[in-house]
This record gives C-alpha cells, structure tokens and sequence, in this order.
C-alpha cells in the first residue's frame, strides 16, 4: 500500500469523478465523447457507487457544481507540482477545511474536512484536496497521469508498487495497445 486506505480510496473516487467526463481525445487533442455526468440521476447513481455520505441538494445546480469540481480535479492531476499545491490549497481554503477524524457506516476512522450538511461539491472536493495532500508531500505527483492509449485522455491513479501502471480503467486502453503491439511484432516476422 503505498497510501492510507482513506486516501487511496479518495484518489480512486477522484480519478473515477475526472473520468465521468468526456475521455476519448478528438484530432486536434482535445477532449471528446460522452459526458457521464449530465442529470440528477447519473451523479446520483455516482454517489452511490463511490460510497459518500452526508447531504444532498439532487438538483441541476447540485450536478453543474459536481462537474466544476471534476474540471478543477482534472486540473490538478495534469499539472505540475507547484500548480497543483496553489489548486489544492484553494478547493481547501474555499471550503475552509476543518480536518476531523470520523468514523461513520463501514468505514473505520479517516478524516472529513467538512461538515456532512455541507454541498456535494465541496465534500467531493475537498475529500480530494485531502488525498492530493498525501501525493504532494510524499512527492508522488507522478502517480497521476494520463491514460497513454493515443486516443484516451482519461486518468489514472498509478498505486502500483514499481509506478508501471499506464493505462485507464475505463475502456480496453491497455489491452488494445497490448494487441496493437503484438500485431506490430508479429508482422516484422514475415
């Protein structure tokens, strides 16, 4: 384990929120493709799957909030180091973080920085502020990356022990590549 429990599961939810957006890249290298994250229901759905607790507003406005955060996370993932502190400190400071160690459903104790009646955003926002502490001071930045599938732009949280993990979870990028590349071979033997 290279993080806490808390904090990897907040780097996955992080990574998992970036990667609700659009992921597949468009020729001129922008993003393109279906946004997972577009109704009430999607991020309800999202909420669910990725297990957060405390209040709910289950509103348009709720969800426009959820994907500027997902922008904000995205940022700091593709971002150098001391971009990445000035980002994280902001979603901190805004929310004005109060770190407190809890202990609420199947979770044993790890720490909330917010108040649960406080928006969706902000908790799903500073949950990752608080993991990206962890990945800026151990000096680990490089475990957030970009799929390296050509055609991807998701991310990826790289939490293997040797940091070789370059492909995304959210399609085949690594088993095509892998393919690709055994094509590759197997053509210069004839």
């Amino acid at each position: 384990m290279v993080f806490s429990h808390d904090t990897e599961m907040a780097l996955l939810s992080a990574v998992n929120l970036i990667n609700t957006g659009p992921i597949s890249a468009a020729e001129d290298g922008s993003a393109a493709g279906p946004d997972g994250l577009e109704t009430v229901a999607e991020l309800d759905a999202f909420v669910v799957r990725e297990q957060y607790s405390g209040s709910r507003t289950h509103t348009d406005a709720e969800v426009a909030a959820v994907r500027g955060i997902r922008q904000e996370l995205r940022t700091i993932f593709t971002s150098d180091e001391a971009t990445a502190v000035d980002l994280v400190n902001r979603l901190l400071a805004r929310a004005q973080a109060l770190p407190q160690l809890v202990k609420h459903d199947q979770w044993d104790w790890h720490l909330h920085a917010t108040a649960p009646a406080a928006p969706l955003a902000e908790r799903m926002g500073v949950e990752a502020a608080m993991a990206l502490v962890d990945v800026i001071r151990s000096k680990e930045l490089a475990r957030l990356k970009v799929c390296a599938a050509p055609d991807c732009c998701a991310v990826v949280i790289d939490l293997s022990k040797n940091r070789s993990r370059r492909y995304c979870d959210t399609g085949n990028c690594g088993n095509r590549a892998h393919v690709a590349a055994y094509r590759r071979r197997q053509s210069t033997l004839k």
